[in-house]
């Protein structure tokens, strides 16, 4: 496998909106979401509102189709096949839940690309209903303590440190890190020389970087839509393989690419390994 982990966030990032608005809109709920956003952190009121909606009557299947209609462009899936396809590594790092990231990418044949996921647990309990758990348990905890502005569930540069840790014992590898939101801004600054960060122009982790880029180490290079995501990725990719001297000329950038037609904490692993 080539030497490059690529780190993909999920909302706004793979998908163009967030999961969580998405279903919340998209099922009629959005009222009593807005209503009890003020009251409780975010991946507990995404849990309520998981309850409520199974109160209603809304099904595991009403969930499952809203998230089938969310938008991911075809250039995203393209990037995605690629760079898998050259020998990358894909993982997942997203403050979603697992049960809304499985059920897009299955949707759109991309599950089986992804060797990791790393998300909040999200799964069918027995009653029926959709429970979404945090990453980190804040109920028996102050924090992860970090100092970032990383939500309390989930502070994505311990998760990237984990994986750096990890990478130790299996070689060089270098990092492509794409996101878009202020808990992206955590695992940019983990990232060491020769790695990438990818950010999102004009999102808020764009705004977290541009204003001091001194404190990375990692090179910056931003992206504004899926077009930009998949050359820039790509042209990256190629930087590498081209410094590692593995794959001359296996990328040209003249390529023209075809478009392809959130239980306790404790009882879920901190990893979610994709089945293959």
């Amino acid at each position: 496998m080539a030497g490059v982990l690529v780190i993909f966030d999920f909302d706004k990032t793979i998908i163009d909106c967030d999961s969580d608005n998405w279903v919340i809109d998209g099922l009629g709920a959005t009222a009593l979401f807005e209503e009890l956003l003020p009251t409780m952190p975010w991946n507990s009121l995404m849990d309520r509102m998981m309850s409520e909606l199974h109160s209603q009557g809304k099904t595991i299947e009403d969930i499952a189709q809203c998230l089938r209609s969310a938008p991911l462009h075809p250039q995203i899936i393209s990037a995605i096949k690629t760079a898998h396809a050259l020998g990358c590594e894909l993982r997942i790092v997203s403050d979603a839940n697992y049960f809304f990231i499985e059920t897009i990418l299955k949707h759109h044949g991309l599950f089986d690309y992804f060797s990791e996921i790393n998300t909040n647990p999200g799964f069918v309990d027995e009653e029926g209903k959709l429970s979404i758990q945090p990453y980190h348990d804040f109920f028996n905890s102050a924090s992860h303590g970090c100092t970032n502005p990383c939500p309390p569930n989930m502070c994505k540069g311990l998760i990237i440190k984990r994986i750096q840790d990890a990478m130790l014992s299996e070689g060089k590898k270098r990092i492509i890190y794409l996101g878009d939101g202020k808990g992206d801004y955590c695992p940019s600054l983990k990232l060491g020389e020769g790695d990438f960060m990818m950010p999102r122009k004009n999102y808020p982790v764009w705004e977290l970087i541009t204003s001091n880029p001194l404190l990375l180490k990692a090179e910056i290079h931003g992206w504004s839509d899926a077009e930009e995501l998949e050359k820039v990725l790509l042209k990256l990719i190629n930087t590498v393989f081209s410094a590692d001297k593995k794959t001359p000329e296996l990328l040209s950038m003249d390529w023209k690419f075809q478009p392809v037609s959130r239980l306790p904490h404790e009882a879920f692993p901190q990893v979610l390994r994709v089945p293959h």
